[in-house]
């Protein structure tokens, strides 16, 4: 007799299959759509299941296969319920399979024969095995998929597969028939039932409605049970077990709402925190007048950050004048992961470090990269020891490569997992220190470029002012130095002033050629015959000194534009320094001096490197105004013409110290 709940279930049912769909094209979330077609195959079988009068296809005899595809439609709903709460899988070749597949297909094809082929009742003899053996095949699934959900401990997972598994054999041989698949639909709703307050790990309406609705789709299980009378259910129990599909539906509707509703409130507190994050980003006072004093603040920055976004652990590299990275500043590490990192970062080569497309992203719409740091390691590097192996980096990309990198690990994951919002602070601030520190480059260059040219004016006012005066000096002394009626003691004293004199004379000289080096024409020159010839007309110098002279070119080197004689005064200046410098040096110590030329990115490097003292500020080593202890005066002044012939020639001269000691003079000029 037909139930005056039927309709208003099925009604329902199918008209929260719209909502269902619509959830799933707004958020695209594929436990949603499982739902959905849960539910669309739990009213496939309430259609042929319920006796709605003038609509009935309840009788198993007289429509088998209609009862068939009934069964197997509301085995189908309950393994996609469950598939959704645990979604788990495996893979063969390039296809992953959700475990549900094997898991429901045996029990499909269990109803299909026992309904389309035997009537609704269990065959006699040989043709019985296959029932058992279709519920072995799907309870080994099951077993499977119990052991992959990490959610619960695998031993009560299993557990609970077993005995619910071994119960429903059990049924199979001592009842038969179709009452098997109800015990496994009823159990399947009552382990759904379960998942829901696991997995969403909440008390609220949607998980106290889903759990009671699936709980009141499992009420039938007592019936299939041996020792149970097997007689009609009472009319609110058939009617509770009615309704219980419209009370799920409603309650996992409200479970997509609740779960949108916590990642807006989610979001809407992380763009909270980014502004914040970034208005303490806009606080950092990064301007300074030297690129020195810039990289300085590192520590600084990496402090603020670590302050303030969700990483407990920060470095800033930057790349360094001398084409190496260099960890600038850090904050959260300890001092040995510290110092491992500080070598790693000077293993990292300048080219195609961080480029598009190189890298993982770190989070989808991101341009931070997700860094892996094995290829930089070595053996027993102590980084692999403190499973630091993967850092989240934000390029500081400049125009021809990357100039540095923000490195962050240390995720605080009790937020969730890092999103697109969380780095955006991070990548402005990132792009606003390459932005600064690129300005403050220009505008060390310019002000060092202005220093010049006031010093070329100096030099020429001071070469006026003090060469017609010790034109006269040199004049008497030279007289006096004629007379023959002198004593030694004079003759000794006269020749002190002459040696002076010129040397002050030799000063000038070079002091005035700062600002106007020769106008010879400029060409395409070969830096290997250059320095070849340097090297076999003064080694013998460096051979009288007891200096080790090692000249290192690389082959194949191109032409570089420049002046050919100012070009070798320039590297004169510097094999001069270097030689003074190693000269100091006490005799235990070796005395080392190396030329070397490379080619790298469209230009010619010529590096002169010694084992002297190293320099007090290598960026004022060109200053003629800073003493340094690795020269005299001359020298120093001969770094200082070094640097603007440089200039002359569209080059440009950098000084380095070298660990643990040593210093060298880094010469760059444009290829042809």
């Amino acid at each position: 007799m037909p139930d005056s709940y039927h309709l208003p279930a099925l009604v329902l049912t199918v008209l929260l299959l719209p909502a269902f769909f619509q959830l799933y094209l707004r958020f695209r979330d594929t436990r949603t759509l499982l739902w959905f077609l849960g539910f669309f195959f739990a009213a496939i079988r309430m259609l042929q299941y319920y006796n709605l009068g003038w609509w009935n296809y309840t009788d198993t005899v007289a429509h088998p296969w209609i009862a068939s595809i009934g069964q197997a439609s509301i085995l189908i709903s309950s393994g996609l319920f469950l598939a959704s709460l645990a979604p788990l899988g495996f893979r063969i070749g390039r296809f992953r399979i959700l475990y549900a597949v094997p898991f429901i297909i045996p029990l499909i094809v269990y109803a299909f024969l026992i309904y389309g082929v035997y009537d609704g009742k269990t065959p006699n003899g040989y043709p019985f095995l296959i029932f058992p053996a279709l519920g072995g095949l799907s309870l080994f699934a099951g077993c499977a998929w119990a052991i992959s959900y990490r959610g619960i401990p695998r031993g009560i997972a299993l557990a609970l597969c077993i005995i619910l598994g071994a119960a429903g054999l059990w049924i199979c041989v001592r009842v038969g028939g179709d009452w098997p698949l109800v015990y496994v639909e009823c159990a399947i709703h009552g382990v759904t039932a379960l998942l829901v307050f696991y997995v969403f790990r909440r008390i609220s309406p949607g998980t106290v409605l889903a759990g009671l609705g699936f709980l009141a789709w499992s009420l039938n299980i007592g019936e299939t049970l041996p020792f149970i009378h097997h007689g009609e259910p009472t009319l609110w129990a058939v009617r509770a077990i009615v309704m219980s599909k419209v009370v799920a539906a409603i309650g996992m509707i409200l479970l997509a709402l609740e779960d949108q509703l916590a990642i807006n409130q989610t979001g809407q507190v992380r763009e909270r925190h980014a502004r914040e994050e970034l208005e303490a980003y806009t606080r950092l006072n990064l301007a300074r007048r030297r690129v020195d004093d810039f990289d300085r603040q590192a520590t600084l920055i990496c402090q603020s950050i670590v302050s303030n976004s969700r990483f407990k652990q920060a470095a800033l590299v930057l790349l360094q004048s001398s084409g190496h990275y260099h960890l600038a500043g850090a904050d959260g590490f300890d001092d040995a992961t510290l110092n491992a990192l500080e070598a790693l970062v000077t293993r990292i080569p300048v080219a195609g470090f961080l480029d598009v497309g190189s890298v993982p992203a770190a989070a989808e719409h991101s341009p931070a990269l997700s860094l892996d740091l094995n290829p930089f390691l070595v053996p027993g590097d102590d980084l692999a020891r403190l499973k630091l192996t993967t850092v989240q980096a934000i390029p500081m990309r400049g125009r021809a490569s990357t100039e540095g990198a923000i490195f962050l690990t240390g995720i605080d994951d009790l937020a969730g997992p890092v999103s697109a919002v969380d780095l955006l602070p991070l990548e402005v601030l990132a792009s606003r220190l390459q932005s600064v520190r690129s300005q403050t480059m220009m505008l060390e260059k310019l002000v060092e470029a202005e220093k010049f040219v006031g010093l070329g004016q100096l030099a020429g006012n001071v070469t006026r002012q003090l060469n017609n005066p010790l034109t006269v000096i040199l004049g008497y002394a030279s007289l006096l130095d004629e007379t023959e009626d002198l004593s030694p003691q004079a003759h000794k004293a006269i020749e002190a002033i002459l040696n002076e004199a010129r040397h002050m004379r030799l000063t000038l000289e070079s002091l005035a050629r700062i600002s106007r080096p020769q106008g010879d024409q400029i060409a395409a020159i070969s830096v290997t015959e250059l320095l070849n010839d340097l090297e076999q007309l003064h080694r013998s110098e460096f051979v009288q000194r007891s200096i080790d002279f090692r000249v290192h070119i690389a082959p194949a080197l191109p032409r570089v534009l420049g002046n050919a004689q100012q070009v070798r005064q320039a590297v004169l200046y510097c094999l001069q320094y270097a030689m003074d410098a190693v000269e100091k040096l006490d005799t235990t110590t070796e005395k080392t001096v190396r030329l070397e030329a490379v080619a790298e990115n469209n230009q010619v490097q010529i590096l002169v490197a010694h084992s002297g003292a190293r320099f007090l500020v290598p960026a004022r080593a060109f200053d003629p105004f800073i003493p340094e202890p690795a020269g005299d005066d001359s020298t120093t002044l001969g770094l200082s013409m070094c640097a603007s012939i440089l200039r002359e020639n569209n080059g440009k001269a950098s000084a380095m110290n070298f660990e643990p000691r040593g210093a060298g003079i880094l010469l760059e000029l444009q290829a042809a």
